[in-house]
């Protein structure tokens, strides 16, 4: 009874301490599972006006991409939807004391209608809505220096308040497991036993699931984290990191160089759902893609010489070592779409319920901390 009485006492407090922010992550979670479905719904300049053949070359596009930034291009995200929008990105480090995540980068991303050339939009992506709901979920709108660590730090709490629920949870006998796995109200029931019912019987339903999301959240929260499981999943040994590549700058700087490396990709994955192209930062750069599939297992990434359009390096995920490929599907284990979008169903009920938890924890703990000042007073 004293060790019961001793994890009751962690759960609460660990509880209050971490309540807030596993409130916020929860809801900022449920908003934002489902932005890869919402996001073109909400934002028309993710489409074309019209469907016209054939597209411009990337080349091409990039350079109008260029004329609208005062910062180089870094980036673009081409979806395999001939009804899309290619949108470029630029991201300008700022330095300065500020604390905010707004103050950190400039992010601008440009909308290219891929036939016409046309430029659908310039956007602030500091202040885009998803991106907002991203940010306050992964740093509190703070710098990920700072932002990071709290969050993280109420994460593992929050771990360690789901186990030691469980714990408290757990029945003495089958007796007392048949009043726990159901709710069973009546007319009668009051809102306090309703109330210790959501806490409890949907807190053990969905704790496996809160689980796997809070730990996988860990991965962006801390270095130490990532670096560690990726290390213990190589069977305790670090993988050394391969030579870095760069591209011949001796080479003649052929104009269509990433032409030849879009159109490569894109012949080489042609039922991909998007690419990601790096525009490379200097002259000894290379040209690095990212090749995204609905299903993470067939993920991709290139890497070409920029100036010849050679291939240097590809990487799948068949030929990753342990620690890479979790780290692969890392994300898509943390919003639920390793599982398609059952599994992304499954992710935004289990962050609704973790929300939930810390408020009906609180009622808990309030209602006896009442009833005990009234036992007092009426002893008195």
């Amino acid at each position: 009874m004293k060790l019961k009485k001793t994890i009751g006492k962690i759960h609460l407090w660990l509880g209050l301490a971490s309540g807030l922010i596993v409130i916020i992550l929860g809801i900022t979670g449920c908003l934002y599972v489902f932005e890869e479905e919402l996001r073109p719904l909400i934002h028309k300049h993710y489409h074309v006006d019209e469907v016209k053949k054939p597209a411009m070359p990337f080349s091409k596009l990039l350079e109008i991409a260029k004329t609208q930034s005062e910062n180089p291009i870094s980036g673009c995200k081409i979806y395999n939807n001939k009804e899309r929008t290619f949108a470029f990105w630029s991201f300008n480090k700022l330095e300065n004391n500020s604390i905010w995540y707004w103050d950190d980068y400039n992010r601008l991303y440009i909308y290219i209608d891929p036939y016409t050339g046309k430029v659908e939009k310039l956007e602030d992506y500091n202040f885009e809505f998803f991106f907002v709901v991203r940010m306050l979920h992964q740093t509190l709108f703070l710098k990920h220096d700072i932002g990071d660590i709290i969050v993280g730090t109420a994460t593992i709490l929050f771990v360690i308040s789901l186990i030691t629920g469980l714990i408290l949870w757990w029945p003495k006998n089958k007796s007392a497991a048949k009043q726990r796995f159901w709710f069973r109200w009546k007319d009668t029931t009051k809102w306090k036993r309703k109330n210790y019912d959501l806490h409890n019987i949907l807190g053990y339903y969905m704790m496996i699931f809160a689980l796997i999301i809070a730990l996988t959240g860990l991965v962006w929260a801390f270095e130490w984290y990532d670096s560690g499981l990726q290390w213990a999943l190589n069977g305790s040994s670090t993988i050394e990191k391969s030579e870095k590549l760069v591209s011949d700058s001796t080479q003649v700087n052929s104009k269509n160089s990433f032409d030849k490396i879009y159109n490569t990709t894109k012949q080489l994955h042609p039922k991909a759902d998007n690419y990601i192209l790096f525009i490379p930062k200097d002259s000894a750069a290379t040209f690095n893609t990212f090749i995204k599939y609905e299903n993470c297992f067939n993920d991709a990434s290139i890497e070409y010489d920029q100036y010849s359009g050679k291939i240097l390096k590809t990487n799948s995920f068949d030929n990753k070592n342990t620690g890479e490929k979790f780290r692969s599907i890392n994300y898509d284990l943390h919003v639920g779409s390793i599982l398609g979008f059952p599994g992304k169903v499954l992710a935004f009920f289990a962050s609704f319920v973790s929300a939930g938890l810390p408020i009906t924890g609180f009622l808990i703990w309030w209602g006896r901390n009442k009833k005990k000042k009234k036992d007092t007073a009426k002893t008195s």
